[in-house]
């Protein structure tokens, strides 16, 4: 076992312990050194390893950020939260909800080509949504989320009916048509920019950049990078007009559309070797914005539609199969 990960299962342990006690400053046991205790987070009690994952949810950037105060927990180069786009730290129903999370795995990645299970999954969203780095299949942080996400399942399965009720508007239904980024601009300027701002740069949660932001940034360095499943304007624009703006999510599906591809035209961080996923290219979405693909259909179609043709397209090549 490292020495940082020792230290931190040991700062775990003083979770229990605080809990035990009935201390009330969870937060600070969370960041206080470690020590050298080696027990297991096997031992640790559930409650204080899924807390810790809740956490890690709902504070990402200034647990996991490049302003942590020890360097060896610096995992990721964006300052967005997982609670960013998983509302309530995954906790509430609909769009994005992080509560069937363990319903839905193990399960074949056509982006990997491979089975993954939740602790792939978890550090997808690492490298991809939070422009970072993996986590260690062994480190407190991979087993406190990962503990969290079954955690939500359970307590789903014992949630009333009221409890589990989505409150969204209809499902998105893609235009039939190429999307428009100056429409979306428009539509940003007038619906997004009052949270956002003006530059899609978010709102900061204090004056240091280290505690994340109360609304994110939606492109430029602190957002997610090229090979995210938000870059996909079909995926976006589904989030967008299930969720957004925030509270009142009132967006047409031109709208919602539209103002997906206005964001995913500005720039961004790059992600390497993009060229490496989806193994079998056939499995590639429609919407998928960097190739290579297995089709002739221009990159330029693949980012902003319309998505029915090569939709028809890979319908086809799978019945002749």
């Amino acid at each position: 076992m490292s020495e940082q990960n020792s230290g931190r299962r040991a700062l775990v342990m003083a979770l229990v312990v605080s809990a035990i006690a009935g201390a009330v400053a969870i937060g600070v046991g969370l960041r206080a050194a470690g020590g050298d205790a080696d027990g297991a987070v096997a031992r640790v009690a559930p409650m204080a390893t899924e807390e810790y994952g809740r956490r890690l949810v709902a504070h990402t950037a200034e647990l996991l950020g490049q302003e942590q105060p020890d360097p060896n927990l610096r995992y990721i180069n964006s300052r967005l939260n997982c609670g960013s786009c998983h509302l309530d730290a995954g906790s509430e129903p609909g769009t994005l909800t992080l509560q069937l999370t363990d319903e839905h795995f193990p399960r074949f990645s056509g982006r990997s080509g491979t089975m993954t299970d939740i602790e792939d999954r978890i550090n997808e969203c690492m490298q991809r949504s939070m422009n970072g780095a993996p986590l260690p299949m062994d480190s407190p942080e991979m087993i406190a989320i990962a503990a969290y996400l079954r955690t939500l399942g359970a307590h789903f399965g014992a949630t009333g009916a009221s409890g589990k009720r989505v409150s969204e508007p209809p499902a998105f239904k893609t235009p039939v048509r190429a999307a428009d980024p100056e429409h979306g601009r428009r539509v940003f300027e007038a619906r997004c920019s009052i949270c956002h701002g003006p530059e899609g740069q978010g709102l900061l949660a204090g004056e240091a950049r280290s505690q994340g932001y109360v609304f994110p940034p939606l492109w430029g360095p602190d957002s997610f990078n090229d090979g995210a499943g938000m870059h996909r304007v079909v995926t976006a624009a589904r989030f967008i007009k299930a969720r957004m703006p925030l509270g009142d999510a009132t967006l047409t599906d031109d709208e919602a559309f539209d103002v997906a591809a206005f964001i995913n035209v500005q720039p961004r961080p790059g992600m390497p070797n993009l060229d490496r996923d989806y193994p079998d290219r056939t499995t590639k979405p429609a919407d998928n914005p960097y190739g290579p693909f297995a089709d002739d259909f221009p990159l330029e179609q693949h980012r902003l539609g319309p998505f029915q043709p090569i939709d028809a397209y890979y319908k086809a090549l799978k019945a002749k199969k």
